[in-house]
């Protein structure tokens, strides 16, 4: 069964730990100095798997102010939260900031453990819990679980483990499907083992021997060995607690640190900006101004950042915004994804939010339209968020392989989606996809570029590849106007000829002076048979005319002469009769010099020898070391 994740939170000294060691029988404070302090300095982890219950990871914060960041780091990826609150001393300032943080986050499911309860009296207890309602009324928690306990007492034990197993069993299952993401929260080195990073794996399922990445530093590696909940596995997925043996460059311990993660899928790349939307606490006395300096939590992650407001107006206290953050060292994120943020100086959570962006372009401010679809991205169903990513990627596409990135879906659910999409409108083009708009776009350019060569150039069969390419934006896809194109030609709408497109049905028509002026031409080149005048030998009045190479281009594309060499036209119906004198005089024959041929096609050398090259390109004749030679019929 795949793990839910169970983390603490509450004040400094309201039993968080004890609680913990009640439960699942570990001592979470593993340090010396937590051990003689009676604190929790760092993260802690346990494992709690009731016999027919779903299987708890447990992650116990730190609970003073000193140690929010390792509290944001253990927070993010749980999916249900026991708030911890001592009877003796009820809400306090990190039960707040806690709590908020929480919400941040938008862990599922909430339940609160009231420590210490065999230590007040009942009318205490009521007024403790009347305080715990005050808090929760405002959040989206006002109707979580209370349970009275005492770990020292063994009171509300098995209430509680109840009412956690039973938040557990609402937390939507992960897709094992997923790319793989594990945020690692302690890197050290084992002597015999090497390097090890360990954290909750936040998507997807690894495997030993399986090849990695460790972001945002780029290092290739692979798992040596893997360990779940402390045991050795050959196989860790989504929600469990893992220990990843590393070899390679992201085994060396110089370079690897907390914060860093573990991917597996080429796709993933580190970001310097992200668009999110951030909604600040209810509580706060600051205000979020354009340009402030921040500190961004993100996983086990924290990184400066500067806030670029996407609307007019500063954010206080409880607003909600669109604002890009512009890191000042990479983030490996994924749409969908919660984080932090908290002020610069005093260090305090002031809001946090969701990221619609994990790598967006540079945003000064959003239209209408951009606020809409960046929306769609956090609130949409699957197939809304792919049109809302496809929207606002416009004539540049987004790769398909990018799409859970982007949507922050698992492959599958992508693959599905993007189908749905792609009915609706989307375009593939090659391994991209533009939206349905970019592709009503594309169809309206190419059909206004074959429309207008055919105005320019009414003569020429089709227009040429090049010239329907050319009115696409740089920007876009290479695949696109094939594509595109591909679909117009399926429609009916065009049709392929020539090597380039023309609207089906179109047909090359002469004007009365263009058929006067085409007869001519045809007449000229074909009284001296194969010895015809070359371009340049052509009356004036026929070479000067605009539309000369357009005539010259509908004589050959009609069938009336045909191209032999640079400037040298020749009837058709002369080459078809001196391909036959060749065969009937020479086939077989080798070693034919061009006084051979000369006796069969009498011109003189200027013309004989562009027509022999040309009868070598076609294949009548074979021209060798000693010779030509014609094959035989």
């Amino acid at each position: 069964m795949a793990s839910v994740i169970l983390g603490t939170a509450g004040h400094i000294d309201h039993g968080k730990t004890a609680l913990v060691r009640a439960l699942t029988g570990t001592d979470t404070d593993r340090l010396k100095e937590e051990k003689a302090r009676g604190i929790t300095i760092e993260l802690g982890f346990a494992e709690l798997a009731p016999e027919g219950r779903p299987h708890l990871g447990v992650v116990d914060v730190p609970g003073h102010e000193a140690f929010v960041r390792a509290m944001v780091a253990g927070a993010a990826g749980m999916d249900v939260v026991l708030l911890v609150v001592a009877a003796d001393e009820g809400v306090m300032p990190q039960t707040r900031e806690h709590l908020a943080i929480v919400q941040l986050l938008a862990v599922p499911e909430l339940v609160i453990a009231v420590t210490k309860c065999d230590l007040v009296e009942a009318e205490w207890l009521e007024l403790i819990d009347s305080d715990i309602g005050d808090v929760l009324s405002t959040t989206p928690y006002a109707g979580a679980p209370r349970v009275l306990t005492s770990a020292t007492a063994g009171i509300g034990l098995d209430e509680l483990l109840d009412a956690v197993s039973d938040a557990a069993s609402r937390v939507r299952s992960s897709d094992v499907e997923d790319l793989v993401r594990l945020p690692l929260d302690r890197v050290f080195t084992i002597q015999g083992t090497g390097t090890v990073g360990t954290g909750t794996l936040w998507s997807g399922a690894i495997e030993p021997g399986a090849k990695v990445r460790l972001l945002p530093a780029d290092l290739d590696a692979r798992v040596r060995s893997l360990q779940v909940h402390g045991r050795d596995a050959e196989r860790a997925e989504v929600g469990d607690r893992a220990a990843v043996a590393l070899t390679g460059e992201g085994g060396d311990r110089e370079r690897v640190a907390r914060g860093a993660v573990l991917v597996a899928d080429p796709s993933w790349t580190p970001s310097w900006m992200l668009t999110t939307r951030i909604r600040m606490i209810r509580d706060t006395a600051w205000t979020l101004e354009h340009n402030q300096r921040v500190h961004v939590h993100h996983g086990t992650a924290e990184v400066l950042a500067r806030c670029a407001l996407l609307e007019s107006e500063p954010l206080s206290a409880g607003d909600t915004g669109w604002v890009q953050l512009r890191l000042e060292e990479p983030l490996v994120a994924r749409a969908g994804d919660r984080l932090v943020i908290r002020a610069y100086s005093p260090v305090t959570t002031i809001g946090g939010g969701a990221i619609a962006e994990p790598a967006p372009p540079k945003r000064n401010r959003l239209a209408v339209h951009q606020r809409r679809q960046l929306e769609k991205v956090l609130d949409g169903s699957s197939e809304d968020r792919i049109a809302a990513v496809l929207g606002l990627a416009g004539w540049a596409g987004v790769s398909a392989s990018r799409l859970p990135l982007l949507t922050g879906a698992s492959p599958s659910v992508c693959e599905d989606a993007l189908e749905v999409v792609i009915d609706r409108g989307a375009l593939r083009a090659g391994t991209r996809v533009v939206s349905a708009e970019i592709r009503g776009e594309a169809e309206k350019q190419i059909l206004e570029s074959v429309d207008a060569g055919h105005r320019e150039d009414s003569l020429r069969v089709a227009v040429p590849l090049a010239r329907v390419r050319a009115g696409f934006p740089e920007w876009a896809p290479s695949e696109l106007a094939d594509a595109m194109i591909g679909v117009l030609c399926d429609s009916g709408a065009l049709e392929r000829a020539d090597g380039g497109v023309r609207r089906a049905g179109f047909q090359p028509e002469l004007t009365l002076d263009q058929k006067a002026a085409s007869d001519r031409l045809y007449r000229e080149l074909s009284k001296d048979g194969l010895a015809a005048p070359t371009v340049d030998d052509l009356p004036d009045e026929l070479t000067g005319r605009p539309d000369f190479w357009p005539l010259m281009r509908h004589l050959e594309t009609t069938g009336r002469v045909t191209l032999i060499a640079d400037g040298l036209y020749v009837a058709c119906e002369e080459i078809s009769s001196a391909v036959a004198r060749i065969r009937d005089a020479l086939a077989g024959r080798d070693g034919l010099g061009p006084a051979d041929f000369r006796e069969v096609l009498p011109v003189s050398r200027k013309h004989l020898i562009p027509l022999l090259n040309y009868f070598d390109g076609a294949g009548v004749t074979l021209r060798q070391a000693e010779g030509r030679s014609v094959p035989g019929s």
